[in-house]
């Protein structure tokens, strides 16, 4: 009873002022662009999870051991969209699709912090608590600083090309 009262007392969620949702013909345009920007999310999610899961083939983990795949596919992952949104939003005016294709739908798909974490659960339950704190640690410090590196020598090779 009480969240029903605290619904009806809340402010209204926020609306876009540029879309008139009394306007049918409006309503239809913002349900198209949502079904694209959903497919192709769908689309790019689809590639990287079978890319992320070819690399676990190629580079699989032995039980206990530091999970090295995992951690190079999340830094690697992190590195590219570092470049890759510095490149959309400051070097080139991008489709409005490729952003949620690659950045969301690709990279989201391959970077898999999700694996990250049971493989932390996994080393902790097999009595690796230090190789999983290792990890847990390492992966973290590394991806940011995989994102600050693919977004700074985006940057870097962005003015040495403009200066030149």
């Amino acid at each position: 009873m009480r969240s029903e009262e605290s619904r009806s007392a809340a402010a209204p969620e926020p609306v876009d002022p540029d879309v008139d949702m009394t306007d049918i013909r409006q309503r239809r345009e913002l349900r198209r662009s949502h079904y694209g920007v959903l497919g192709v999310v769908a689309v790019g999610g689809a590639i990287g999870a079978v890319a992320r899961y070819e690399a676990g083939l190629i580079w699989p983990t032995p039980e206990g051991a530091f999970p090295w795949t995992t951690f190079l596919v999340n830094v690697v992952g992190c590195l590219v969209i570092g470049a890759f949104l510095v490149a959309v939003t400051e070097i080139f005016t991008a489709h409005p699709l490729l952003r949620p294709f690659f950045g969301t739908g690709v990279l989201g798909g391959f970077t898999t912090f999700s694996t990250y974490c049971v493989d932390v659960e996994r080393l902790v339950d097999g009595g690796h608590a230090a190789t999983a704190l290792a990890y847990l640690v390492a992966t973290l410090a590394a991806a940011l600083a995989a994102v600050l590196a693919g977004a700074w020598t985006t940057r870097r090779l962005l003015a040495d090309r403009s200066a030149s």
